[in-house]
């Protein structure tokens, strides 16, 4: 940590004393209230040797995904509320610095790009949190490569994170520990940091992130931001533990396959849900087992977690309907045949009623 101050005092930048409580979810750069125009940026242009600062608040869980320029994300709200989210980001020549704050529960699919790895870190601790299926103990680090991401995340939540390019990421490891790239980047770990490490890393990335602006706005030398983005690199790298145990994973990863064929087989018959009792039966598998492995994925019941999928399937449609459909029509297909019951429940987990979302679209 001590070399990435240095850096950040190179450019005329000191550490303020960053408190490390949550930010609120509003903040003096962006306000955002309607969804159709549901975020806004703030930054400055981007150049090989200057930073790209984006700081935005946003109140709609869709657009808050649309707003991670490059990445192809998917959210879906797992805890009743209102969504309210932040995005700070600062890119950095091949580098992307990330804070995410979101107020309800969610999880978070798609990836990133197939050329980049990320490593990311919660600044609290929470038994609900769950990463491609491994539940996330306190101080642990979320990486690999970005070609695929599967967070699930708990309410009132903050991940802070850095994506690089593997073509810095590559001579960089080389140079650290003179060997190739590791293969387990290749995959989705969970890895175990210590207590020190851990509280290194978020200090020194909360303080950057909190500078951003200051840094974006005034004249720097090139050389030293590039020092300044390689010594946040190799904190992080430095946090990995020595060895790592990848003797686990094929058995998580089979858990999880048979979690996302349970939701694509529940998707594939949206009109007509099929019973717990049916999916156990086309997957082959017991209804003790499917509990489990979601529980183990992603910490809820097969029932709780696939209502939730529907309700948010809804959602979406009732946000990109066509003029003349009805929220029964698109409730119906998603099998919501009791239109009132549907109606509450549908305003317990959004906070709104599917008119409300209707003439928000």
């Amino acid at each position: 940590m001590h070399k990435a101050l240095m850096a950040l005092s190179s450019l005329g930048i000191t550490h303020p004393g960053f408190s490390r409580k949550s930010l609120p979810m509003r903040n003096r750069h962006t306000q955002v209230h309607a969804p159709a125009d549901c975020f806004d940026f703030l930054m400055t242009s981007p150049t090989p040797d200057s930073p790209w600062v984006q700081v935005l608040d946003t109140q709609d869980m869709d657009q808050h995904a649309l707003a991670q320029q490059g990445w192809a994300l998917q959210y879906e709200q797992l805890s009743p509320g209102q969504f309210k989210g932040r995005i700070h980001q600062v890119h950095l020549p091949e580098v992307t610095l990330l804070r995410e704050d979101t107020s309800i529960a969610l999880r978070q699919r798609g990836r990133l790009h197939e050329s980049v790895y990320g490593f990311a870190m919660a600044l609290q601790d929470s038994s609900d949190l769950f990463f491609n299926g491994q539940r996330v103990p306190a101080h642990a680090i979320m990486c690999g490569k970005g070609d695929e991401v599967d967070l699930t995340t708990p309410p009132h939540f903050t991940l802070m994170a850095v994506v690089v390019n593997r073509s810095l990421l590559n001579p960089l490891w080389e140079r650290m520990y003179q060997k190739p790239l590791a293969h387990w980047l290749e995959k989705q770990l969970v890895l175990q940091t210590t207590d020190i490490k851990a509280q290194n890393l978020r200090d020194m990335q909360l303080t950057v992130l909190d500078q951003a602006s200051a840094l974006a706005h005034r004249q720097h030398d090139p050389q030293a931001l590039r020092q300044l983005r390689d010594e946040i690199l190799m904190e992080w790298l430095e946090a990995l533990p020595a060895k790592v145990d990848t003797s686990e994973l094929p058995t998580l990863e089979r858990r999880k396959k048979l979690v996302d064929r349970a939701c694509e087989l529940m998707l594939g018959h949206a009109d007509e849900p099929l019973s717990i009792l049916e999916v156990c039966s086309r997957l082959g598998t017991s209804r003790r087992k499917l509990n489990y492995c979601f529980q183990d994925v992603l910490g809820t019941t097969p029932i709780k977690y696939l209502r939730s999928l529907r309700l948010n399937s809804v959602r979406r449609a009732l946000r990109q309907a066509a003029p003349g459909v009805t929220i029964q029509d698109i409730a119906s297909h998603w099998g919501f045949w009791h239109l009132s019951q549907f109606a509450q429940d549908y305003r317990r987990l959004f906070g709104e009623l599917p008119s409300d979302t209707l003439h928000k679209r």
